[in-house]
């Protein structure tokens, strides 16, 4: 029954059906656009609705999150004694939340334009699936215990399975595939993870500084904690930490909106959303401390950091060297959380909704040129900056951003991250943090310099002019792309000028999230 727990709240837990409704905005519209499938304009307006009825509802907890409460609607008891399917807002979980729900309305207007622009088959299937995946994200994000995010988990599984293949040729059969295989797999270790907390423990719910019970077993418990560590890593492919990766790059076969939002945001950083949960709500920092846990989950995700940014260095294709940057980018919350300070953890957990902002630019961007050029590859994009040149600057902000270097926000996230390496007395991995972000710069600026400062093969200077003339994307496309780039921006000066416009929705929710399990 809805709400059977309201007789024991605490003064700090609302009873509130607003997440449960925040839930079916998508699972409502992914009906809605069944029905209007003969009819797009309906069914886009569908989407677009739920997007904007979504972010209403999430952002209406901001207030009570602030108070320093947690919202809690439980669905249903289960047949396991003290676990039950439902939802608990939480400060972290309402930043993933936010940043789901919010880029959920730009890429569905930037959607309309690029599956018009190309005429794309099944785009009712394509629109349909897509809700689905938000209606997973977010429930992840606002999942009570382990169990339900294992449910929303393994539906955004699914849901993104048939958008991973939407081209259906040979080449995105073969993704979807090994896509199904590494996360199906990551599921059942997951499960297995989840059955071994609750029969150690009795419960499965995220508890601020990690559940009291597993932190007590005692030393003969050593090696069971590290193997269940283990297994929730593997649970969590979704983080693409290596070697456990490759599916990442090879998903990009799918549309741009797909790889921009499901692939940069709700995929991924469901992964590693689920990592922090796990070292910071299950584990808690002591126990992980005292396992020595951390520091083995900080060379992983400082080994994967390095690798991926030498292999994304020797990617032609766009969208494939932006994969690899973003396993990169992924590792970077994995090491802020496994520092297991309050300045890495607050990186970690910064980095999620910065990160999801400027990477959801860069690949809109990289949809706007392949939609109004024909262009994938790096190579064959001299000069197109100043034929796109909305396009460019949009791209070439969030670049820096993601290399850490201002106007957009990457260099606060990641002036927490290497505060949290100086606090934990890691300077290896400070040398980490800032060789990855060399090499972040590496393969970025050349894309900038081979679009603003390199001419066309065989154009001679004001000859054929015609020939290679590029105008701007739809405007469906550009505008959601220019207003992401201006997010990241707005981002760095509202921390840096104090002005205190957006930073509620993520500055002051991070510090009730770090002051919770530090």
């Amino acid at each position: 029954m809805i709400g059977v727990q309201e007789a024991v709240l605490s003064s700090t837990t609302t009873l509130s059906y607003r997440p449960l409704l925040a839930i079916l905005c998508p699972a409502t519209a992914a009906v809605l656009i069944l029905l209007s499938s003969k009819r797009p304009n309906l069914r886009e307006s569908w989407t677009i609705l739920a997007g904007v009825l979504q972010f209403s509802l999430v952002a209406s907890l901001v207030p009570t999150i602030l108070d320093g409460k947690v919202v809690k609607c439980t669905f249903f008891e289960t047949m396991f004694e003290g676990v039950a399917f439902g939802f608990k807002v939480d400060a972290f979980g309402l930043v993933f939340a936010l940043t789901a729900s919010f880029l959920w309305i730009l890429v569905s207007f930037y959607s309309v334009g690029y599956m018009r622009a190309l005429k794309e088959h099944a785009q009712t299937r394509y629109y349909f699936c897509f809700a689905i995946a938000i209606f997973g994200a977010v429930g992840v994000a606002l999942s009570a215990n382990l169990l339900s995010m294992f449910i929303f988990f393994e539906v955004l599984t699914v849901s993104t399975y048939p958008l991973v293949i939407h081209e259906q040729n040979e080449e995105a059969l073969r993704a979807g595939h090994k896509y199904f295989a590494y996360l199906i797999t990551a599921g059942v270790f997951l499960l297995f993870a989840i059955m071994l907390t609750y029969h150690l423990t009795g419960t499965t719910d995220f508890t601020n500084r990690g559940i009291k019970a597993l932190a007590e077993l005692g030393p003969a418990y050593k090696t069971t904690l590290v193997v269940l560590f283990f297994c929730f890593l593997l649970g969590f492919m979704k983080a693409a930490w290596m070697p456990f990766h490759s599916w990442l790059p090879t998903a990009m076969v799918a549309p741009t909106p797909v790889s921009s939002l499901l692939h940069a945001v709700a995929v991924v950083k469901a992964g590693v959303f689920g990592i922090v949960r796990i070292v910071c709500y299950i584990y808690g920092v002591d126990l992980m401390s005292s396992l020595g846990l951390g520091f083995v989950l900080a060379c992983i995700a400082a080994f994967t950091m390095i690798v991926a940014n030498l292999l994304a260095i020797s990617q032609d294709n766009l969208k494939r060297r932006l994969a690899y940057s973003t396993i990169n980018q992924l590792s970077y919350i994995i090491l802020g959380a496994a520092l297991l300070t309050s300045e890495g953890i607050r990186g970690a957990m910064l980095h999620i909704p910065f990160h999801g902002f400027m990477k959801i630019t860069l690949f809109l961007c990289a949809g706007a040129i392949m939609v109004a050029s024909g262009k994938k590859n790096i190579s064959e994009m001299a000069g197109i900056g100043k034929r796109m040149p909305v396009t460019m600057l949009a791209f070439t902000i969030c670049a820096f951003g993601m290399c850490g270097i201002p106007p957009a926000c990457g260099f606060i996230s990641k002036w927490f991250l290497c505060q949290g390496t100086l606090q934990a007395g890691e300077m290896v991995f400070l040398f980490v943090l800032l060789l990855a972000s060399f090499l972040d710069v590496i393969y970025f600026f050349p894309i900038i310099l081979t679009a603003f400062f390199k001419k066309p093969e065989g154009v001679v200077e004001g000859e054929g002019a015609a020939a290679v003339e590029v105008k701007e994307a739809p405007l469906f496309m550009l505008v959601p792309l220019t207003l992401t780039a201006i997010f990241s921006v707005l981002f760095l000066l509202d921390f840096i000028l104090g002005l205190n416009i957006i930073s509620f929705y993520f500055y002051r929710i991070v510090e009730v999230a770090v002051g919770n399990v530090v």
